[in-house]
This record gives structure tokens, sequence and C-alpha cells, in this order.
């Protein structure tokens, strides 16, 4: 026993110096000073964690109080949600219920902790929709208090943070859900500094290398980087000075996952992103009511000094998005022949910028209210989605997720009023936003006086009239062109209602015609009449009835009166079905034996045999990998960044397997290189030369084509891995007039 006291002496000590450093944050915020509270919560969590440790071998109460710390600090809330967040595990990983909780700390609190138990809690085994049920609950608790959220957000980034310690194939579902569902979150309520920090922690989880390869890259770049920044803010701080504001100028520089983003997107490589450094000026306004011409008194005095972009003016001072963000973006042209963008904001904008809607409740008094109402909005919006309940987790998933990271354009309604819609909503958006009835009643739109249809997608600053009818009903296609959740959701409800009231009918039309043939109604002929007409289903072929898209005639009558033959036939099947089944029960049974927890190796003769490679994003021996057992117990192997990865990292967060690469150039696999440059003679010649004869690459299709002098082709080929693939890239870049060359999707 002697042994083990210093060391609790010593975790004693560090978690007691952890709490104090907490309190003194506290302290220095201007929230009522409750410490009472959060001493009494920390010593209950302190006493129900004792003697329990983390992953990463430091005692469990340092993770709560490292939440409450980013709480206060990060998103700047009270006392309330600091003990909150001091006793969010203490439900679920102790004897102690949320009535005991109650008793101690209140309703408030009480409630809090237990939207954040529910969250958290229910292990649903291998259901699929497990992590986008937890994300429902978070919702449905969100509504009621945003705190929940935010705390949640919380205990999301001290989990990033600490994330080393984990096991890949857990680091791996939990980065992905961080980039599927937290990131946007943070982003939606404003949370700019934090979502950055998610995305980034995500990626360099998830892509090692690319992540050092790029933070390598910013560094070698620093010093030049603030020659520009220095030589560019001089002249502005001469004419800030002159107009007598306080102010300060700070240098934002893109964020490594945004670089990756953009090289990805515009297939660029890391030197041609031009837009890694922007200039923050923060000021502070002489009085509230001047705030905003504070900003274009800036704007204007800047302008003067650089010439700005004419279309890259972005006004959130008297527009704020969403999430409350409000500045001023402009772009201006340096002296050194590259535009960088400035922000304008006072101090208050910059305070919502970073810590988003927690930062209004620091400023209420004064009048936040009109930006209350977006946050409202967008939960009312969140709670419709909830009441509707939807078959498919995933999809569940994505309306939400449609709703989190547009951004916004404002339009108008024809008596002038403004409406925000997230970007690419269409007029059928438009008029589902308006009312339920509007929408299911429209019949087109006019978008400024003119005519369009349904599907014409708005932008900012439109006017916009809904036409409606007594007579339109809502169309299946509509599903198609409705972008906003709202709106889906609307539409998949109404026409699930439809859907079912033609089965009725369908069903009685169906009884009443074999009734007529003499034909007993069973599963056997339900069957055949499915299979004659194409349907997916029973449900499919009795709405197409009711809805009298198939009219029940002749054909069918013939159908069934082939009875003898048919069972024949059934047989045949059925015994030829057995045979292959036996033999597929047989092979399961060696493929059983996955470890999740182990990292899968991919050699070659796995790759031929095993498992799959996903079709969506056709991975190479070196991408960065993961697997997926999907529900037959078959390993796909998917690129960490594909998109439908994402979903399944998700959903299927449990499925997913840690993966590396045990090859050794012996398969080949298909790769697209895109290549653009200035057209010359001969260059497809030399382009074909680097790739067959110093490489010896067989190329399986080329299409080229040039306009006005200017060439693009893509080229497919057979290659090994994607040393092969840099090699070949970095070939065919030393050709004089290639100027770009990327491996693309297809």
């Amino acid at each position: 026993m002697d042994n083990l006291a210093p060391k609790e002496i010593a975790d004693e000590e560090m978690i007691n110096q952890a709490f104090h450093e907490l309190l003194n944050d506290y302290l220095n915020t201007k929230h009522r000073k409750k410490v009472e509270i959060i001493t009494k919560a920390f010593n209950f969590a302190n006493q129900a964690h004792k003697g329990i440790k983390r992953r990463s071998g430091e005692p469990y109460i340092m993770h709560p109080i490292a939440v409450a710390s980013i709480v206060c600090n990060e998103i700047g809330l009270g006392s309330t949600s600091i003990c909150a967040a001091l006793l969010h595990d203490v439900v679920e990983d102790t004897d102690y219920t949320v009535e005991d909780i109650e008793n101690i700390f209140g309703p408030k609190i009480a409630q809090i902790v237990d939207g954040l138990t529910k969250i958290s809690g229910g292990i649903f085994g291998d259901r699929a929709s497990a992590q986008a049920e937890n994300f429902k609950k978070l919702l449905l608790t969100m509504s009621n208090d945003i705190r929940v959220i935010l705390i949640k957000i919380a205990d999301r980034l001290h989990n990033m943070r600490t994330l080393g310690s984990m096991l890949p194939n857990k680091q791996y579902k939990i980065a992905g859900e961080t980039l599927y569902i937290y990131a946007p979150l943070a982003n939606r309520l404003g949370l700019y500094k934090i979502k950055t920090e998610l995305e980034n922690l995500s990626f360099k989880y998830e892509h090692p290398e690319e992540y050092a390869e790029i933070e390598e890259k910013l560094n070698a770049t620093a010093a030049e980087r603030d020659k520009v920044f220095n030589d560019f803010t001089a002249p502005i701080r001469t004419q800030l000075d002159k107009m007598g504001l306080k102010y300060r100028i700070l240098a934002r520089v893109k964020s490594i996952y945004s670089i990756w983003n953009k090289m990805q997107t515009k297939h660029v490589p890391f030197e041609e992103i031009y837009d890694l450094l922007a200039v923050r000026i923060i000021f502070e306004p002489r009085n509230e009511e001047e705030e905003l011409n504070d900003c274009f008194d800036i704007y204007v005095s800047i302008s003067k000094i650089y010439k700005p972009h004419p279309d890259r003016l972005r006004d959130w001072v008297s527009h704020p998005k969403a999430n409350g963000y409000q500045a001023l973006h402009v772009t201006l042209m340096g002296n050194n022949g590259q535009w960088i963008e400035v922000q304008i904001r006072s101090e208050r904008m910059n305070d919502v910028a970073e810590q988003g809607f927690a930062a209004h409740w620091k400023y209420k008094e004064g009048g936040g209210s009109e930006d209350e109402g977006e946050l409202e909005k967008w939960l009312r919006t969140i709670k419709e989605i909830l009441d509707d309940p939807q078959p498919d987790a995933i999809d569940f998933l994505d309306t939400i997720k449609l709703n989190l990271f547009a951004s916004e354009i404002f339009v108008f309604t024809p008596k002038g009023e403004l409406k925000t819609m997230p970007q690419n909503s269409t007029a059928l958006d438009f008029a589902f936003s308006l009312h339920t009835d509007i929408g299911s009643h429209c019949i087109g739109a006019k978008v400024n006086h003119k005519l369009v249809p349904l599907s014409h997608k708005l932008q900012s600053g439109d006017q916009v009239e809904i036409l409606t009818s007594k007579s339109q009903r809502v169309q299946p296609q509509w599903e198609v062109f409705a972008t906003t959740a709202r709106a889906r959701a609307k539409i998949a409800a109404i026409l699930r209602k439809e859907r079912k009231a033609n089965q009725k009918i369908g069903e009685e039309i169906l009884s009443e015609f074999l009734k007529k043939e003499e034909v007993r109604p069973e599963e056997a002929v339900i069957e055949k009449l499915r299979k004659l007409h194409n349907a997916k289903n029973e449900e499919e072929l009795l709405a197409a009835i009711g809805s009298k898209a198939i009219v029940l005639g002749e054909a069918d009558k013939n159908e069934l009166k082939e009875k003898q033959t048919s069972n024949w036939k059934k047989y045949l099947t059925f015994s030829f079905g057995n045979s292959k089944e036996k033999q597929e029960e047989k092979e399961p049974q060696e493929k059983e034996k996955i470890n999740p927890k182990e990292v899968l190796k991919l050699t070659e003769e796995s790759l031929q045999k095993k498992y799959i490679m996903a079709e969506c994003c056709h991975p190479i021996p070196g991408d960065d990998v993961l697997g997926y057992v999907d529900e037959n117990d078959r390993i796909i192997i998917h690129k960490r960044q594909c998109p439908v990865a994402a979903k399944l990292k998700s959903s299927y967060g449990n499925r997913i397997l840690a993966t590396e690469w045990d090859t050794h150039k012996e398969l080949s696999f298909l790769v697209y290189i895109y290549i653009k440059g200035i057209d010359s003679m001969g260059l497809l010649n030399e382009v074909t030369q680097v790739i067959s004869r110093q490489l010896n690459v067989n190329i399986r299709k080329l299409t080229i084509e040039t306009e006005d002098g200017i060439f693009e082709g893509k080229i497919q080929l057979w290659v090994h891995d994607v040393d092969d693939v840099k090699t070949i890239c970095n070939n065919l870049k030393k050709i004089q007039n290639i100027k770009q060359v990327s491996r693309v999707e297809e």
C-alpha cells in the first residue's frame, strides 16, 4: 500500500491544481461568481470517479475538469454549464442517478446532465444507426437547452485532443464522426475556433503524412508571410492612427484542414494556394451606435490605399449570418500583386465570431434579440425534422447536415420582407419555408417578376413570389430539387401518406380482381404479379395498382393461370438455391476471425481473395484507407476521405477497421490522372514517352481536348501504388507546357 501513496498524492495534487486553474479562469469572467456550487460539483464528481483511470493513465476526473475549462474559457458559459460539465459522466459511469443530481444541484443542472447522459448512453451493439440515434437524442435535448450541445462539443474537443491513446479503428471512427457531425455543429453555433481545431485534429489522425507535409510547408513559408503582412499593414496602421481609433491588426493563416480541402477540390498543389494569409482588423467603436459606420469608414480609408476587388465585398455587418457572425470582408490588391482578404470587425463582433452564441449572452443587455431569432428558427427546423419519424438513420444525418453547413442567401418576399435561406435553395424550398400549404400547392414562382420553374435556384437579393393552385399536389420528383431539410422532410412525409392511401386502394382492387378470377390471395400469387410488373416489393405493387399506374388485365390473368409450370420452376430454383447457399455458408466461417482491435494487413493475396475495393473511391496501395465490414461480413476498403466512408464512420462506427498496406508492387490498379496546359506540337508524344518509355506504365485510355490553345486531358493507367502515381505526376510536370497534373477520382 505504501508505495501507492506517493503516486496517489501526486494525482491528488494534479487534480487540485487543475481545479484551481478552472476556478481562477471562472473568476476572471464576467459571470456572477457562484464558486460554492462549482466546488460542490467538483467534490461530488471527484468522489464518484475516485480511483478510475482513463486509457492514457491519468485519473478520470481530469477529463471532466478539462471539459469544464473548455466550457468556461473557450465557449464562455457560466456556472450552470461548468457544473454540468464537471458532472457529465457521473450518471453514466457511476451508481448515481439523475434524481440524485437533481436533489443536490437542482433541476436545471440535472436536466443538462440528463441530456448529456442520454447522448452517450445506450450501447446499441451492432445497430447500424447507433451514432445517428445518439445524434437524434442530442438534437432533441438541444432544442430544449442549447447548453447541452455546447458542453457536448467541449467534451468532443477534449476527446479529440487526447485521441492519441486510442486504438486506430476507434481513432478513425471518432475522427470521422467529428468531421461529419461535430465540426459542422460547432460551425452552425458560430464556434469558429473550435470548429477549426476539430477539423485539424480529425485530419491529423486520418491523414498523418499529409498533415505533417502541409505543416512543414506552412512553417517554411512563415517568414515570407510575416514580411508580406508587415509591409501590407504598415500604411493601414498609419491611416487608422490618423482616424484616432483603438484597434489591433492580426494575421490569420488558413487552417491546415482547409488548405488540404482546397488542394483536393481545386486539384492544385500547396504552392498555388494564394489565400493562406488574411488580415483581421479588430477595433473598439467610438460608441455602440457608431459601430456599423466605423466598419465602413475603415473600409473606405483602406480602399484608398489598396484597390479593392469589385465583386468581393461581403457585408455581414448589416445582415449577420444565421450563426450570428458579423464582419465586413473586403479583398484588396497588395503591392506584391496578390489579393489579400481583410476582415473588419469590432471587439464585440470578434467575440461573437470566436465564441458564437455564447457571446450573445454576454451582450444581451444591449440588444442581441434579432440574432436569437435565427438560432430559434434553426432549432425549430430541427424540431420539425425530429417530429417526423424518418426510416433511415443515414438519411436523417444527411438531412440535418444539409442545414448545418450551408452558407446563407437573403431573399425578399413580394412585400419586401427579408428572409434568410440556405445557399442553393430553390423556389420550392422558399415556398415550404413560408408554409407547408403554400409549398404543397405551389405550381411555379416569379423571381424578380419573371416566371420561373419550381426547380429555379435562388440568388441573394432575389424577390420571390410563389404561385399556387388548389388542384396542385406534391410530385415525387420534387424530392430531387428540394435542397433544404425542412422542404425535404415535408415532401417525404406527404408522399408517404399518399403512398399509404394508394396501397389501401390497391389492396381492394387486387382482392376484387383475384376474387373474380377465383384465385386465392396467397403470397406466391402476389409474388408472381410483383415480378411481372417489376415492382421492388409488395407495397410498391399495391401503391402502383392504387394510383392506376398498373391496370390489372389479360397479362395478369395469363400469368396466374400458368400454375403447374411455375411450381416446377420453383423447385428447380430452390434446389439450386440451396446448394449455392450451402457453399456460401462454408466460406464465412473462414472469414469470421476478424479482430476489430487489430490493424488489418492488406497483402496482395488478401486483396485478390478476401477484400473488396470500394467502387466509389477506387483506393490503391499507399492511399490512407480503412476497412468496413458490411452486412454480409465482407470487408470493403475505402479511402479515408471518401464521402461514403465519412457517412459510414458516423453511422456504423463499430464496423470500421484500421488497415495498413503490405504490398510489393505485384498487383496493378487503375488510376485517373488529369493534365492541363498549353497546347503545342508533339505534346501528346512527350506525355506518352514519359509514361510508357521512362516508367514502363501501361496506358489503358487517353482522352485529350484542346480549345483556344489550352488542352485538358485524362489518362487512365495501371499502377502498383501511390508512389508510382507520384513519380508519374512529377515527371509529367517536368514537360515544358504542362501546368497542372493531379490524380482525380474519375
